[in-house]
This record gives structure tokens, C-alpha cells and sequence, in this order.
């Protein structure tokens, strides 16, 4: 009789069970540079906030690029839909938790207006600030052109799982290179966890790939689906990608971890595994200057059918300033989250960010508690 065939499972990890070794070689925080670009797009900073309503307002971005980083806007949320989204942002603020799925749904119910795209998108520029914007794959034909010629400067083509090949009954569906032929922007694609899908989506012209599969703090499709890989593991896996296929067409396509960060050490641990960037959300709704109100909530949790994400309490942790660049008034790591990345880079003697991925990387269960007795309350 023939050997039973049995699938191995592969182990995966996330940012509590890694620590990143000290170099060599350190230099001054003051020496390094945490500079980020896609295609033309330049940035100070290797931060970009999520694509949630919670933190993707006009005024947001406007906050975000005074910092040096970069705002999203979601295209098919509450700033498209409705005139006054500043009532809606607090009627879903003062909802009952046990009722917030359905008011959810009841306030993105609403169609989005192409007239309110290029309003939204006007307000950004005129503030100065470059403009991004998130669309999901079956309204990227229709939206992309409305926001480039509005004035948005970067394309993010963003759903809970993408890839370069979609099966549908659609006669003609999304073709990123297509797409690349109808704007003139910088296009991001997301989000995907794996090496093939990764080095699939790069051939197809785009110019950056964005990595996660519910890590979020409001979302949940890991818990409705099971679908999933924790963001170490993933961001390696497709920032191996990005590598070999730089070496197969000379074209390097950043790689940008989006989901499950927390604090600075889980930032500096996402650019040691390979990440050019990080996409934010719940850090950056703790901002006072955030359209949340000190809540958030997931881009899914408004799904009519199988919603993949609920409203959580972040409360407001103090300005956006403070939370990137400090001085911090907390010893958690969620505050000065910038002055983390340059002084851990610091300590592995990293220059650039694409230094930092030379760093070295071990597992380490016990990082977070080792030692750490009194903190736990259990000396």
C-alpha cells in the first residue's frame, strides 16, 4: 500500500514571537534616513495612514503630509457619499456598540458621487498635500480616471485579498497594466501575503505592493474566513519577492506592510523583515486630530452580507505630531514611533530603511515577557 500523502503545515510568525539583533557597527539616530518613494512619490517618512474613515479625511491627509508622511482616502467611504460626513463620524461614535453594525450599514448604504471624489480630492490639494486615494478592484476602471483628473497623485488598488489573476463571470475584469495605461500616477497594489502572488503582481507594471491579510485591529477576516498569514512571515515572503524579481527586470517595487502595528518596535520589526513602508491605522486614529473621535472601525465592517470587522475604542492618545515624532509621554512604544525606527537603526547601524533589511532577525518567544515579571504584575 502507498505512503499516506500528508500536508505539512509551515510555520509562520508574527511580531511578538521575533526580535531584531543589534549590529556590528551603530551610528548616531541622527545619521540616518527614513526617506520612502514609489516610482516619482517621495515621502520623509515610511508611514502611510490606512485607507479607513477613521483616519482618511481631507483634513487628515493635509496633517499627515505637514509630517511626512501620507494619508489614503477611501474613494467608496463616507467622504464620497455624503456632503456633511462630519455628522455621520459622530453618529458612529455615539452608537451603541450593540448597534453599530447596523448603523454602519445604513450610512455607507449610500452610492458613491463622482462629483464628491474631485470635491474631496480639491480640498487635499489645497491644502497642499499630496493626494492618494484607495478604490477596490471593481470600481478601480471607473474611479481612477475621475480622481487623476481631479488632481490625486498615487492609485491604490486595495481589497481584502488581491491578486494579478481574478476568476469571474465578468466578460473583461481588472488588468493592472491596462490601468497603468489609463493614469499616470504611481499605483500600489494590495493586499497579498504570498511569494507567487507577490512576484506576479510586480510583472504586471504596478509600482508597489501592499502585505496583509487581517492583522488590523477592526478587522476580522481572520476570524470569519480563516484566511490569513502573520505580517513577519508575509512581509518576508513577498519582500523575497520584490528582491528576485529586481534582479530579473532591474525595477525595485517597494513592499509596504499594512495592519497588526502597534507600536515602534513592531514598525522597526516590519522594515527589518523586508517592508519599504508601513500602511497604519489604529495608531494614527489615536490622533487628535483623527475624524474618528477615538474609535475606528474596518473598511469591511460595513459589508452588507458578511461584514469582516466591528468599531473598536481607541481612545485619543495626543497629537499626530506626538504620536510620530514625539517627545513621547508613554513608555509602551506608541508614541515618537519615528524616533523608535531612527533609533533602532541606530542600533543595527542602518542608513537607509533598505539597510534596516539587512538586519538580522531571530525567533524570540519569550521577548515581550523574559524578565519582564514586575511589568506583567507577577512579581
Amino acid at each position: 500500500m502507498a505512503a499516506p500523502q500528508i500536508r505539512e503545515i509551515r510555520r509562520a510568525y508574527g511580531f511578538s514571537e521575533v526580535a531584531i539583533v543589534p549590529g556590528r557597527v551603530t551610528i548616531n539616530p541622527d545619521q540616518t534616513s527614513t526617506a520612502f518613494s514609489v516610482k516619482d512619490f517621495e515621502m520623509s517618512l515610511p508611514i502611510i495612514a490606512s485607507a479607513m474613515d477613521a483616519v482618511g479625511s481631507p483634513k487628515f491627509a493635509s496633517e499627515m503630509d505637514k509630517q511626512g508622511g501620507l494619508g489614503v482616502m477611501n474613494l467608496e467611504g463616507l467622504q464620497t457619499k455624503h456632503d456633511a460626513p462630519d455628522d455621520l463620524l459622530n453618529e458612529i461614535a455615539d452608537a451603541p456598540q450593540d448597534q453599530i453594525g447596523e448603523v454602519l450599514r445604513k450610512i455607507y448604504s449610500a452610492p458613491v458621487r463622482e462629483d464628491l471624489i474631485a470635491t474631496r480630492i480639491e480640498q487635499i490639494k489645497a491644502s497642499g498635500a499630496k493626494c492618494a486615494v484607495s478604490i477596490t478592484p471593481s470600481n478601480t476602471k471607473r474611479f481612477a480616471p475621475v480622481a487623476t483628473a481631479a488632481g490625486a497623485d498615487m492609485i491604490v488598488v486595495q481589497s481584502t485579498v488581491t491578486t494579478a489573476r481574478h476568476l469571474s463571470k465578468s466578460a473583461r475584469g481588472l488588468i493592472f497594466s491596462e490601468l497603468l495605461e489609463m493614469v499616470d500616477v504611481p499605483v500600489m497594489v494590495g493586499n497579498c501575503v504570498t511569494y507567487d502572488v507577490a512576484l506576479e503582481l510586480m510583472r504586471t507594471g504596478i509600482d508597489g505592493v501592499i502585505v496583509g491579510v487581517g492583522p488590523g485591529a477592526a478587522c476580522t477576516t481572520r476570524e470569519v474566513t480563516g484566511v490569513g498569514v502573520p505580517q513577519v512571515t508575509a512581509t518576508m515572503d513577498c519582500a523575497a519577492a520584490r528582491d528576485d524579481y529586481q534582479r530579473e527586470s532591474g525595477r525595485y517595487v517597494p513592499i509596504v506592510t499594512d495592519g497588526g502595528i502597534r507600536t515602534g518596535g513592531d514598525l522597526c520589526k516590519a522594515v527589518v523583515a523586508g517592508a519599504d513602508a508601513v500602511m497604519i491605522g489604529t495608531p494614527l486614529a489615536q490622533a487628535e486630530e483623527a475624524p474618528g473621535r477615538g474609535y475606528n472601525w474596518g473598511m469591511a465592517s460595513p459589508d452588507p452580507a458578511l461584514p469582516r470587522g466591528t468599531r473598536v475604542k481607541v481612545g485619543v492618545g495626543g497629537p499626530l505630531k506626538q504620536i510620530l515624532h514625539g517627545p513621547s509621554s508613554k513608555s509602551d512604544g506608541t508614541q515618537n514611533l519615528i524616533g523608535a525606527l531612527s533609533v533602532c537603526m541606530g542600533m543595527v547601524g542602518a542608513f537607509t530603511i533598505q539597510d534596516m533589511h539587512r538586519a538580522e532577525m531571530v525567533l524570540a518567544p519569550s521577548i515581550k515577557t523574559e524578565g519582564k515579571y514586575l511589568q506583567l504584575g507577577l512579581g
